[in-house]
C-alpha cells in the first residue's frame, strides 16, 4: 500500500482506511451474494461498507452492498450513499425493524454498546446479547461475520504471547461479559440452524481519530500524565483491520469460527508515549504503576489465513503525531483502554 507520508485531512484519510487490497477485490470476485452491514455507522462501518463497495467497483461485479444504522448523524448516511452503499434507516431493537431488512447472503454485524456500560447495563445486556439472537434467526441462511472483542478473554501475563481462540474466556465486567453473549448467541444459532459464522475478537484498531494511540497521544500534547497501569495493548491500523474482517467472510463455519485480528505486537504504553513526546517535543508525564498482566491476543491464526496487518507501529505513531501535532479533528470519545476492572 502507498500511503502519503501524513494525511493532510479527512478525506485523505477516508480514502486510505477504505482502500482494498488486491486480496479483497479477488476475495469479492468470487463471492456470492450481496453484503448488509448491520450498526454500519460505528467508529468502523462507515469506512468498511466503502471498502467493500470499492473493492466490488474494482472487481468489475455487481453487488448490493447495505448500510444499517439508526443514523443518528445525517452526514454519516449521505457519505455512504454518494460512495454507492445503500442504506436503511432503523432501529435493530425494533422486530418489525428487523424483519423488514432484505435477505442477504453476507451479514457483517457491527453492533453494539460499549461506553456508559456502568449504570446502563440493561441496555448493553439487549444490544450486546439479545439482539445477536435475533439477528441469528433473521439471518439463519447467510453467513454471519460478527464482530467480538478481545475483553471476552481474562487479562494475561504480559510474556505469554496473548491468548489464543482456543483458551476459555474470562471476561471482566459486564461490558464483557455482555459481548461474551453475543458470541454465546451466535453460537447457538449456528448450531441450530447450520449457519456459517466467524466471531472475530479485535484488539484494538486505532485511526487518527479515535483510538488507543490517539489516547496516548492527547495525553501527551496537552501535557497531561498518560496512566501506564494497563501497560502494555494491541493495536492495528483500522484500514487492515477493515480489510481482514471482510475477507473473513471466506472462513465462516459451523460451529461457529473464532478469530483474533489485531497487530503482531504488544505495544508499551510508556515507549510509545515517549516516541510521542519526542515527536511533538513534549515532555511526557507518567502516572500509575504497569502491572505484569494485560489485555493481550495471539494473532498467529488470523496470520496464517490472512497474511500480517501492511502498516506498522512506527507508521501509526507517526500519522498520530501529526494528526495530533496540527490540531486536526478527533472523535472526542476515548477508548478507556486502560480500565482495568471491565466497568467503561
Amino acid at each position: 500500500m502507498d500511503y502519503p507520508k501524513y494525511f493532510r485531512d479527512e478525506n485523505e484519510l477516508e480514502e486510505a482506511l477504505s482502500r482494498p487490497t488486491s486480496d479483497l477485490v479477488a476475495m469479492f470476485k468470487a463471492l456470492e451474494g450481496d453484503v448488509i452491514l448491520l450498526g454500519v455507522a460505528g467508529k468502523m462501518g462507515v469506512s468498511m461498507a466503502r471498502m467493500a463497495r470499492r473493492a466490488c467497483n474494482m472487481a468489475g461485479i455487481e453487488k448490493r452492498i447495505i448500510g444499517v444504522s439508526r443514523f443518528s448523524d445525517r452526514e454519516q448516511q449521505s457519505f455512504l450513499e454518494e460512495s454507492g452503499v445503500e442504506t436503511i434507516k432503523g432501529d435493530l431493537l425494533d422486530r418489525e425493524f428487523l424483519d423488514s431488512l432484505p435477505e442477504v447472503d453476507n451479514v457483517i454485524y457491527l453492533a453494539g454498546t460499549k461506553f456508559g456500560t456502568d449504570g446502563n447495563e440493561s441496555l448493553t445486556w439487549a444490544m450486546n446479547s439479545f439482539l445477536p439472537g435475533l439477528v441469528a434467526q433473521k439471518y439463519k441462511n447467510s453467513r454471519i461475520v460478527a464482530f467480538s472483542t478481545g475483553c471476552v478473554y481474562p487479562l494475561v501475563d504480559i510474556t505469554s504471547g496473548g491468548s489464543k481462540e482456543s483458551d476459555t474466556p474470562g471476561p471482566v465486567g459486564e461490558y464483557a461479559q455482555s459481548c461474551l453473549g453475543r458470541e454465546r448467541l451466535f453460537e447457538y444459532g449456528s448450531i441450530r440452524n447450520g449457519t456459517p459464522v466467524i466471531l472475530i475478537r479485535l484488539n484494538y484498531a486505532v485511526e487518527m481519530r479515535y483510538g488507543v494511540l490517539v489516547d496516548i497521544a492527547s495525553k501527551v500534547y496537552h501535557q497531561e500524565p498518560v496512566d501506564v497501569t494497563m501497560g502494555y495493548a494491541n493495536v492495528i491500523w483500522q484500514g487492515d483491520a477493515n480489510e481482514m474482517i471482510l475477507r473473513s467472510l471466506q472462513f465462516c463455519a459451523s460451529p461457529a469460527a473464532h478469530l483474533n485480528i489485531s497487530g503482531t505486537q504488544l505495544i508499551s504504553v510508556a515507549e510509545v508515549a515517549k516516541k510521542f513526546g519526542q515527536l511533538m517535543g513534549k515532555e511526557v508525564l507518567f502516572r500509575g504503576t504497569e502491572a505484569d498482566s494485560a489485555l493481550s491476543v495471539n494473532v498467529s491464526k488470523s496470520i496464517g489465513l490472512l497474511g500480517a496487518p501492511k502498516v506498522a507501529l512506527d507508521q501509526l505513531v507517526e500519522w498520530t503525531a501529526h494528526w495530533i501535532g496540527t490540531d486536526k479533528r478527533l472523535l472526542g470519545k476515548s477508548t478507556h483502554f486502560e480500565v482495568r476492572d471491565g466497568k467503561y
